[in-house]
């Protein structure tokens, strides 16, 4: 493996993150949407709030880490793609913003209307922002993105069929993926009857899903042949663990194991980003950009994977820490004698 490759790898780690972590914080979101009315839906929302609360932010820090990658250690690739895609990634950039400010001021507003338009734009920014986000990479699978500043079509790139397709593929991997891990969170607080409206959510999502995933090998055939037989061909046996994971899950879910349904799950959409992976390999951009062309000078990859290493070392720790602290149960009050609290 070559120096280029390497820091790829790692920056194509970082996206799987961002797509498992901050696809489960976008996917509760639109759950957040589709709650129901104030009162009926105030239950869903509140294990929605407490789920993602402490980590929303947290989970941005992988989307930041696979930009910075790709825009040191492949200039001219990152270029391309932020000049010919603009228009859909500042559009996610607004999602995000709004979602973020949206979800934050809700909380400290206590006036229902305004809380309303708040909850309105959470969930609203929740369901477009992955859209957008899959349509660009919809719009790099494709071959849409050719090297050079702005030198793509500026709508085509991303409103075509397979842009269309990676943009709902996108919106519904979220939506299960927030339904499986609510599954959990509401198991882990005792609230067996919100863990099985979310179960019944997630079966519903993985079946949609998985109907979406097979015509859209019709429109890859059509739209994207390059993609679609990189990926029947060589990366078969990856979309094919993707295939088994998702059946796995949805068993788990059916037995209501949620803690390994989260696992198969994640396995499972991990196995899809890198089944597309490897049927670009070696092309950074296709058809005709590899990674060795794109990838910056020697000194500059070197001294990033020095930097990389480096840093994991305290940021890893950090986030595992907050990952595993709150996913711990909700601790039993301090028993008391005579009115008083006994110290633990």
């Amino acid at each position: 493996m070559t120096l280029p490759e390497v820091v790829l790898s790692i920056m194509f780690v970082g996206l799987i993150a961002y797509g498992l972590f901050g696809g489960a914080d976008f996917g509760a979101g639109i759950w957040d949407l589709l709650a129901g009315g104030t009162r009926h839906g105030a239950p869903q929302r509140a294990l929605i709030e407490r789920s993602i609360a402490p980590v929303w932010e947290a989970n941005h820090v992988w989307l930041i880490f696979v930009l910075v990658i790709l825009w040191t250690a492949f200039p001219g690739a990152f270029a391309a793609v932020v000049t010919t895609l603009y228009i859909p990634l500042t559009l996610a950039a607004f999602g995000m913003i709004a979602r973020g400010a949206a979800f934050a001021f809700r909380k400290s507003t206590t006036t229902l209307g305004m809380r309303r338009f708040l909850g309105a734009s959470f969930a609203l920014s929740s369901l477009v922002t992955p859209y957008f986000l899959g349509a660009v990479v919809g719009g790099v699978a494709s071959g849409r993105v050719p090297p050079g500043i702005a030198a793509g079509d500026v709508l085509a790139s991303w409103i075509n069929p397979t842009s269309v397709l990676g943009g709902v593929l996108a919106v519904l991997v979220c939506a299960y993926l927030a339904a499986v891990f609510l599954c959990a969170d509401a198991r882990r607080e005792g609230a067996d009857d919100l863990a099985a409206q979310f179960r019944m959510r997630a079966l519903g999502t993985a079946a949609v899903t998985g109907l979406v995933g097979v015509g859209g090998l019709f429109v890859l055939r059509a739209d994207a042949p390059e993609l679609f037989d990189r990926l029947t061909g060589r990366a078969a046996p990856v979309v094919g663990l993707s295939v088994l994971a998702g059946l796995a899950a949805t068993v788990l879910l059916g037995r209501r194991q949620y803690a390994l349904a989260r696992v198969a799950s994640a396995l499972a959409v991990a196995a899809i980003l890198l089944g597309w992976a490897v049927g670009q390999y070696p092309y950074l951009l296709l058809p005709e950009l590899t990674i060795e062309e794109a990838a910056g000078g020697r000194a500059t990859l070197t001294a990033l994977v020095v930097a990389l290493v480096g840093g994991s070392v305290i940021l890893l720790p950090a986030l595992v820490y907050l990952y595993v602290l709150f996913q711990r149960g909700p601790r039993p009050p301090a028993p008391t004698v005579s009115g008083r609290r006994v110290a633990r």
